[in-house]
């Protein structure tokens, strides 16, 4: 009868495989073998560890071999396995397809549409994807300016968060429009060891607010308020708020974006009898660029997406204690990019854009 080999471990050995096998990030099939040499080297019998484990014999016999032969590395990684490799030829006809070609009324090649269409295996073509580096199924979003003066606009709202003037405030603002109070149609499960909480797909909706909001970008704090409309009335009650809470010997740098109320002529006469306000627009279909869109992302995802309003009010109520915890600890964010990284990126996109029309 052959003698599965003995399994003799080193302090450090011991010690790496007990991790491994309770570690909570471990894979389950690298604590699996773990536990295997853990339990070896205490003399148990292959048949044994199997019935303990829930595994085959044979799996023990294979990775008690293993450890002999290479230790515990040898148990961190699957050799390779079997299979037919794909040639040449094949490899670049399903990268060509799935690359130059779409399946009749479908967007994008799906795994098993190729293969019958190459005639092949679908596990070939998903080996070829994933050496390839293609995944059909994933989109990435972008949209490049067309602003003619997008290099102007930039180089001015960069220079604002990178070199900000002497006695002034820059500050980030912008509205959230039509933030909606949802009411879930049943109560939400809450979250267990083991399972998520949940949330039910539909909802009622019980009216819209609007969030204005400036984020300040020496400390981080935001100032903001809540109206039922976004309006340019409703913008110039705003930028009397700005007025009233902040230092009234420093000059304000607003940076915003090119929505219509903010250049409305009532707008642009209130801000002539206010000469410390200066706005600054960022370029069309430039977003990214205004910094408080960052905090509208926290705000959504940290307070108002899991969250249900049976009224405005309450929704309200949530916006303002969410403004008012965050401005007792604010963090502010800081500008890294520099202008010449974003101009040329820029410049490479509407290049790669240009040769695709030209083909």
């Amino acid at each position: 009868m052959k003698k599965a080999p003995t399994i003799v471990l080193t302090s450090g050995d011991h010690q790496r495989l007990i991790r491994l096998e309770s570690g909570r990030t471990t894979p389950v099939r690298v604590a699996e073998r773990a536990g295997i040499i853990l339990r070896s080297a205490r003399g148990m019998l292959n048949q044994d560890i199997a019935a303990e484990l829930g595994v085959a014999k044979g799996t023990v016999g294979c990775w008690r071999q293993r450890f002999v032969e290479g230790g515990v590395e040898a148990i961190l990684k699957d050799l390779p396995r079997g299979g037919r490799r794909p040639n040449a030829l094949l490899t670049q006809r399903i990268i060509d397809a799935t690359t130059q070609t779409t399946p009749p009324g479908c967007t994008h090649w799906g795994s098993r549409g190729l293969a019958k269409h190459l005639a092949t295996s679908p596990s070939m073509v998903q080996r070829v994807w994933r050496s390839a580096g293609l995944k059909p199924h994933l989109t990435r979003t972008f949209k490049i300016s067309n602003d003619p003066k997008f290099a102007e606009k930039l180089i001015d709202v960069v220079g604002l968060y990178l070199n900000p003037p002497e006695r002034a405030l820059v500050l980030s603002a912008d509205e959230k429009s039509q933030i909606q109070a949802l009411d879930r149609t049943q109560k939400s499960l809450p979250m267990y060891k083991g399972r998520g909480g949940t949330l039910t797909h539909d909802y009622k909706r019980h009216g819209t607010t609007t969030l204005f909001a400036a984020l300040n970008m020496l400390d981080g704090k935001v100032i903001g308020c809540c109206m039922p409309q976004h309006r340019h009335q409703e913008w110039i009650k705003f930028l009397a708020q700005i007025d009233r809470e902040t230092p009234r010997d420093l000059d304000l740098h607003l940076i915003v974006d090119n929505y219509a109320t903010h250049k409305h002529p009532r707008v642009l006469s209130w801000l002539k009898k206010h000469p410390r306000f200066h706005q600054h627009f960022i370029p069309t279909s430039s977003s990214w660029l205004n910094m408080v869109e960052r905090w509208f992302r926290e705000i959504t995802d940290k307070r108002l997406r899991r969250s249900s309003f049976r009224a405005v009010d309450a929704l309200i109520a949530a916006i303002e204690d969410y403004l008012k915890h965050h401005n007792n600890d604010p963090k502010p964010f800081v500008w890294a990019a520099k202008t010449e990284d974003i101009l040329a990126k820029v410049e490479r996109a509407r290049r790669a854009l240009q040769k695709i029309k030209t083909e």
